[in-house]
């Protein structure tokens, strides 16, 4: 819906407090891009904001993040209030968090990616879900899932990083066969690759 110049600034000078990490010129033409993007998205949500689909295939020829799994997670974290669209709110302010955020910010939203079911922690089955999507499988693996159920144990123990295959010191610190935020945060600390250690769910630094 179109919006009156007073109604608009309101929203770049509130959007620009709530943001934190971007400038009111910057706030300016995310939420020009963001009226761009609800032009294109199905008229369901009445001009109020955009869809999964629009969502995703702006992330992917934006930022190029093309896992399918963790892009409809990228999603649902964006869109806190659970209606099935991104409002101008959600946009600018998880955009923030995405490009801009801090290493404590950055850690809060790639554990809430990875925690599927929103309990708090990140279980061996959820690690085998965002993992079989994340990975490469040859075609000549017979049992594939063989496979990425033992990176899973790994990753309890030592918290491979799924992209070097290196080893690390990200343990489940309480043994527990789970991961809490504190094992994730501790982890992420001492070793900054962990951060997306069950998919890419960041742009690249490009």
């Amino acid at each position: 819906a179109a919006m009156s110049r007073k109604g608009r600034k309101l929203l770049v000078d509130s959007l620009t407090r709530s943001a934190k990490h971007f400038t009111k010129s910057e706030v300016e033409c995310l939420v020009k891009l963001f009226d761009t993007l609800v032009a294109k998205a199905s008229s369901q949500f009445a001009g109020a904001g955009f869809d999964r689909t629009v969502f995703r295939d702006t992330l992917y020829n934006a930022f190029g993040m093309t896992d399918d799994a963790v892009l409809d997670r990228v999603f649902s974290t964006f869109d806190k209030d659970n209606t099935g669209c991104i409002t101008v709110e959600e946009w600018v302010e998880g955009l923030a968090v995405l490009l801009r955020g801090t290493l404590e910010e950055k850690m809060k939203y790639c554990f809430a990616i990875y925690d599927l079911n929103g309990d708090g922690y990140i279980s061996k089955e959820e690690m085998f879900q965002m993992l079989k999507h994340s990975l490469l499988i040859q075609p000549a693996d017979e049992e594939p899932d063989e496979g990425v159920k033992d990176l899973v144990e790994i990753a309890l123990k030592k918290m491979a990083s799924t992209y070097l295959l290196v080893p690390f010191l990200l343990q489940d610190y309480d043994h527990d066969g789970k991961l809490s935020f504190t094992d994730f945060e501790k982890a992420v600390r001492d070793e900054n690759l962990l951060l997306e250690a069950f998919g890419p769910c960041l742009p690249d630094i490009k």
